[in-house]
């Protein structure tokens, strides 16, 4: 073989194609660059490692990235079905009397609806969660204080983190902009990620809700690894394949 291209220049040239095409298989590779397979994959494996495209089999796919994030009084209208049952099931995860963190995010503020009848302790740095448990006899909510992060209505920063290392809870429930098998849980504004870092520590059991848009994604800040996460709680068109990597990894994976 004659290749002309040394292996960052090769590397390279499979990203601009990947950028027009969004796939690119290990036969393609070793056409247009005169490789050998072994020598394609090994290009392929490296740009995965370093985070910038996706395995699949015979070949590679570019990563999606994830939207900018809509305000959450926004997001509450979009996956509305999906998010009430995911909400639903997620709660019935809890069982009465338990301490539970609620963080925030359009998704977890469902669960909070349907655990209102419910006899519990409820952590929490979410403002519309606050409100929507405000003055329920049942309910001891203790919140959270911190700087208010106001596209989500969240406590976030420093002192949010040093409150949270006060408290221990049973169940953590916990909403995220975007999930990927290679890269794990991201989110897209690196302050509030240092504090759901602390939000995963709180708990003996994370139960993850995430509804199907925000697999296969990465976000810009990475939170934490899939292995991080005891439970996903998801819906049905959420991609299967996912679903069975989650569940390799250990992961219990709850459809609603």
């Amino acid at each position: 073989m004659n290749n002309i291209f040394s292996s960052p220049e090769r590397q390279n040239q499979i990203l601009q194609i990947l950028a027009r095409n969004q796939r690119i298989s290990v036969a393609e590779v070793c056409e247009l660059f005169d490789v050998s397979e072994a020598t394609a994959r090994r290009d392929l494996e490296a740009l995965a490692e370093q985070g910038r495209l996706q395995r699949v089999h015979g070949g590679a796919i570019a990563l999606s990235e994830a939207p900018p994030e809509a305000p959450i009084l926004q997001r509450e209208r979009e996956q509305a079905a999906e998010k009430i049952r995911i909400g639903l099931a997620a709660a019935a995860l809890v069982q009465d009397g338990e301490t539970v963190f609620l963080g925030s995010g359009s998704t977890v503020l469902e669960a909070a609806r349907a655990l209102r009848t419910r006899s519990l302790t409820v952590i929490t740095n979410s403002l519309p969660v606050i409100n929507v448990l405000a003055g329920l006899e049942n309910i001891q909510v203790i919140c959270l204080g911190g700087m208010l992060r106001d596209s989500e209505l969240s406590f976030i920063g420093h002192i949010t983190e040093q409150a949270l290392a006060e408290v221990r809870a049973d169940k953590v429930l916990l909403g995220i902009r975007a999930v990927s098998l290679e890269h794990g849980l991201t989110n897209d504004y690196l302050p509030e990620t240092m504090t759901d870092r602390a939000i995963l520590q709180a708990g003996r059991e994370v139960i993850l809700l995430a509804d199907h848009t925000k697999f296969g994604r990465v976000a810009a800040a990475r939170l934490a690894p899939l292995e991080s996460v005891h439970t996903l709680v998801t819906d049905s068109e959420t991609p299967p394949d996912f679903l069975d990597a989650a569940r390799e990894r250990g992961l219990r994976v709850i459809v609603a």
